[in-house]
């Protein structure tokens, strides 16, 4: 017989833990702070910021310093890390299991209802334009999906640049101020600026809010850097969107039954 003496492994020990399964739920739909998740937890400073550093440890959170108050800290989800642990040890229990049936990039998303989507940064030149460029792209013409800016400025002539390289179509991005979508409807409201997430007012109908902490390419002093902290957004930005549509994709799926 086969020696049981193995360990489960990490993660999984992780993930069985009540307050722990609670906060990556919360984190899994937007980037919070400390105080932000005492409060959704109803749970003391103390524990939360305990159990954030063992998720840190294992490379399940990150955490970012916030552009808008250096002294709050934005924690976020990382998703593909979950994944990839996750699925390790289902394989590692049986090397036939697979709990992620991964949607390549050739799929399209099914979606049965259209879902309009507002992204918001504060100059709207380079985060908030690529979210509009990359969702569009990969959710095809269910999706009405627009940017805009609390302050806005030029778009950035990088982010074209990085998003042709990807094959990505720029077609209609423009800098937009906030003001005319304010009384819209929208399904959701995702700033990917610490400064916007503070300044954000309230809009019309309700959207689900979201906040995904990105850095701001225009505070690196040199082009190359910018173009660098670029790239790292649109990567990162890809994935979001893609557990962001496949979340969108199975909640439709669901209300429908």
């Amino acid at each position: 017989m086969q020696s049981l003496g193995l360990e489960p492994p990490v993660v999984l020990k992780l993930l069985s833990h009540d307050l722990r399964w609670r906060l990556l739920q919360l984190l899994v739909h937007s980037d919070y702070r400390v105080h932000e998740c005492v409060a959704a937890l109803q749970a003391p400073m103390n524990v939360v910021s305990y159990h954030l550093r063992l998720l840190r440890e294992a490379a399940l959170v990150i955490e970012r310093r916030s552009e808008a108050d250096g002294r709050d800290v934005y924690y976020h989800l990382d998703l593909p890390s979950l994944q990839t642990a996750y699925q390790a040890s289902a394989q590692a229990l049986h090397p036939d299991l697979d709990p992620f049936a991964a949607k390549t990039t050739s799929q399209a998303y099914q979606l049965s209802k259209p879902v309009r989507i507002l992204y918001l940064c504060t100059h709207n030149s380079a985060r908030s334009q690529l979210a509009e460029a990359i969702t569009r792209h990969l959710g095809g013409s269910m999706l009405d999906v627009v940017s805009a800016g609390t302050q806005p400025a030029e778009v950035n002539p990088l982010v074209l640049a990085t998003l042709e390289e990807k094959k990505i179509s720029s077609a209609g991005l423009y800098s937009k101020t906030l003001q005319p979508y304010l009384e819209q409807d929208f399904d959701y409201v995702i700033t990917v600026c610490d400064r916007a997430r503070e300044q954000c007012p309230t809009l019309a109908g309700h959207p689900t809010s979201m906040h995904w902490s990105f850095a701001d390419p225009l505070r690196e002093t040199s082009e190359l850097a910018q173009a660098a902290t670029i790239e790292t957004t649109a990567q990162q930005l890809m994935t979001r969107i893609r557990f962001l549509l496949t979340t969108i994709e199975r909640q439709q799926r669901e209300g429908s039954k």
